[in-house]
């Protein structure tokens, strides 16, 4: 079968709402596989065409020897996506995308467990070679390409994402095996070269994703037009997100994107404005006031308020939510309840849990 005509990749091009996976604990700090195994049901139920496991919001440190969770988290996802496939009929599969990080042996090493846990592509962060030359961060991506096909990452420089110029980007899109792109840089000007690099390179089979959480909304609505230097005009959009943000209240974003893919190709003011009261609310989930510190504890927060996480422990006993982000939630919930699916869970959350 073409690459192009996998359901996974079809579904992957269409435009997915994707959420990278928070890591449910107990109190003592070790896996809550029963949890965990209710928020791949919460997400699948919800209305998600996928899910990232093992990226930023599982947290890192599942890769630390003395913790040992990567491939276990890895695979109960595995099991559960599977388990909901198996109920989706018709359906494409959910689309399975797993974080690869470290240098080459690392990243390549994590490419290779997740492909034989059976997941469809590989999110890959080039923090750990932030400072290195562009020609070695490209021999980088083409070993893990060699292994599984790589979902490109532009990581906002705030979290130890590198700078990464067009010129890297332009050559990124001519490694065969990239099948899409998260761009999460928070800037415009870093959004425009990756969408252009892609355009110059004629690549309409690389899917673009947003993960730039201060403009979601908007990433999905802009139609990008760009003049080739071959003369050709070429049209793109940001077809979903893969975003930490949609790992709360995923039942109203996947229904958010429904509605921006059934839209006329202007903006409505209505959209606008979920623009901008869903960047107040990732705000509050993210920490924007402390420079994201709370980000994960934050998430934990609205996952806890809902009942689907006992508690907002993190790996790190230093982790938690910054002073006032709990009130930041609680205002951000009281300004716009239109934008929570509260409900929803609390009508499935005992399905999921058994």
């Amino acid at each position: 079968m073409p690459a192009t005509a996998q359901p996974w990749r079809a579904a992957l091009h269409a435009g997915l709402v994707i959420p990278a996976m928070p890591l449910a604990l107990t109190a003592a700090r070790k896996l809550d596989e029963r949890r965990q195994r209710a928020l791949v049901r919460y997400y699948a139920a919800a209305g998600a065409g996928g899910l990232a496991v093992a990226v930023h919001t599982t947290q890192f440190a599942i890769r630390d020897p003395k913790i040992a969770l990567l491939g276990p988290v890895l695979t109960l996802a595995a099991e559960e996506l599977s388990r909901a496939d198996r109920t989706r009929a018709a359906a494409a599969p959910l689309v399975r995308i797993a974080g690869v990080c470290g240098d080459t042996p690392q990243a390549v090493a994590e490419a290779a467990l997740a492909r034989d846990r059976g997941y469809h592509a590989g999110l890959l962060s080039l923090a750990a070679l932030r400072g290195a030359p562009e020609d070695r961060l490209l021999d980088h991506c083409r070993a893990v390409a060699a292994v599984l096909p790589v979902v490109g990452f532009y990581l906002q420089s705030a979290v130890g994402g590198p700078p990464l110029a067009y010129s890297f980007w332009r050559r990124f899109a001519e490694i065969d095996n990239v099948v899409a792109i998260k761009i999460a840089p928070f800037n415009r000007y870093q959004t425009l070269d990756v969408i252009r690099a892609v355009a110059e390179a004629g690549r309409d089979d690389i899917a673009l994703y947003t993960g730039n959480d201060d403009n979601i909304v908007a990433d999905l609505l802009t139609p990008f037009r760009f003049r080739t230097s071959a003369g050709a005009t070429v049209h793109r959009r940001i077809v979903g997100g893969l975003l930490g943000h949609w790992s709360v209240w995923t039942k109203t974003a996947a229904e958010l994107l429904a509605t921006i893919h059934q839209a006329s190709p202007a903006a409505t003011p209505d959209l606008l404005r979920l623009n901008i009261e869903t960047t107040d609310a990732n705000a509050a989930f993210f920490d924007a006031a402390h420079n994201f510190t709370g980000c994960i504890a934050g998430l934990h927060e609205v996952l806890r308020r809902q009942h689907l996480l006992e508690g907002i422990w993190c790996l790190d006993e230093r982790e938690g939510l910054s002073p006032g982000q709990s009130d930041e939630i609680t205002r951000v919930y009281k300004s716009y309840p239109h934008l929570n699916d509260d409900a929803f869970v609390a009508e499935h959350r005992d399905e999921w849990m058994r």
